[in-house]
């Protein structure tokens, strides 16, 4: 292989990546949308989303599982998933729970300080090189959340607590992710996440009660499954591509994304800060492309 073919390689694999994380955000933005619709319009309540998205994300994968036989099970880091699954879980519980006490603006802020945790335990633990560029892209895109939701104007309660949790064991989850791609497949690192966070959500739903949602939401929480899976496969994907310090500017895309969404879906007003705080994080993202693949 010659020097050249190896360059464009390399900006193919990064600038999949960052693509495959964007529609990670798409996903995720349709996940977001449902999930708040089943409990404020259908009363479904927060546990109950949190299995029936997981259950039906199963399903919805089981085809494939069935394809690929013992093969898509294949792994030599269980206790790795089995760590990832709870962070995950607890992440899950922790967001689905806030959409019932607080705005949404006020969670998707809130959570956008994982790609934080994420570029620091990136550099500790997965020996990632923090550049100034990538803390600069990062730190960027989180102001442009910043302006974009203004959480300075609303006064700080015990409740933002759930969002940031949900943040930091995300992040953990994230940083698990990208660990097991150098080994596994996206998609089996996936299914694991579906196979056992399904059962665990369980049990937090039969705690919380086990109330049967309505027969006329189940429509929205097959989508919410189908969507749910999309996503953590993306995600995974654009883990196995790029690094995860270069990816976190792109995560950040979630935010003017789920924001578009919800306009369209709710009505949710744009204020006068969402465009130059899109800026600021789209700004970021395509800065941090463009100067890693430069670089290389």
């Amino acid at each position: 292989m010659n020097q050249t073919t190896s360059k464009k390689q390399f900006i193919s694999s990064s600038l999949l990546g960052a693509i495959f994380m964007v529609l990670a955000a798409l996903a995720f933005a349709f996940v977001n949308s449902a999930n708040d619709f089943s409990q404020q319009k259908n009363g479904v309540s927060p546990s109950a989303v949190a299995f029936f998205q997981y259950l039906f994300a199963l399903l919805f994968a089981l085809p494939w599982i069935w394809k690929e036989g013992r093969k898509a099970l294949a792994t030599n880091n269980l206790h790795w998933h089995i760590l990832r699954v709870v962070l995950s879980a607890i992440g899950v519980q922790a967001f689905v729970a806030s959409f019932a006490v607080m705005p949404f603006p006020q969670i998707i802020a809130l959570v956008m300080i994982s790609p934080f945790f994420v570029v620091l335990g990136a550099g500790i633990f997965l020996k990632e090189k923090i550049t100034i560029s990538r803390i600069l892209a990062t730190i960027v895109a989180f102001a442009g959340a910043l302006v974009i939701l203004e959480p300075w104007a609303n006064d700080f309660t015990i409740k933002a607590l759930l969002p940031i949790l949900a943040a930091f064991v995300w992040a953990g989850a994230s940083l698990i992710t990208k660990y097991l791609t150098r080994d596994e497949k996206p998609a089996t690192i996936t299914i694991y996440l579906l196979l056992f966070l399904t059962p665990l959500n369980l049990i937090f739903y039969a705690n919380s009660g086990f109330a049967i949602p309505q027969v006329s939401a189940f429509g929205l929480l097959i989508a919410l499954g189908v969507f749910t899976a999309m996503a953590q496969y993306f995600m995974t994907k654009a883990y196995s591509l790029a690094d995860a310090v270069y990816l976190q500017p792109f995560d950040d895309l979630k935010l003017p994304i789920n924001t578009l969404v919800y306009l369209l879906v709710f009505g949710y007003s744009l204020s006068n800060s969402f465009w130059p705080g899109a800026a600021l994080i789209v700004g970021a993202s395509l800065y941090i492309a463009l100067i890693e693949n430069r670089k290389k």
